[in-house]
């Protein structure tokens, strides 16, 4: 259900922020990074939906002896809703805790 690509980049961005340090210029690069990868390809979902949305409805009004009336439709619900990008970004950002703690040195007495 989460999107596997916000969760890689949401993790990698979190990840370098423990490492590097959330001032630095690396993290900064890392974090456009997960926008782009979280949002450009949900626009562009959007519009193939409406895209195959009408194909598909022109091809539903083609008369019965048209070689293609009775082709498969075209999906239209593509790539990931938001509540999945949601889900993947906060899956991320909970590995990457979970993986900064479990790396952490432990302070000996």
């Amino acid at each position: 259900m989460p999107s596997s690509h916000s969760a890689t980049v949401s993790t990698l961005a979190m990840a370098i922020g423990f490492q590097e340090g959330f001032g630095g210029s690396l993290f900064a690069a890392a974090l456009i990074l997960a926008c782009i990868v979280r949002f450009v390809p949900s626009i562009v979902m959007q519009n193939k939906r409406g895209e195959s949305s009408v194909l598909n409805q022109i091809v539903y009004e083609l008369p019965a002896e048209h070689p293609l009336a009775e082709s498969i439709p075209l999906r239209e619900l593509l790539g990931h809703t938001p509540a999945q990008v949601v889900a993947g970004c906060l899956l991320g950002v909970v590995t990457a805790i979970i993986g900064h703690l479990i790396t952490m040195p432990t302070s000996q007495s």
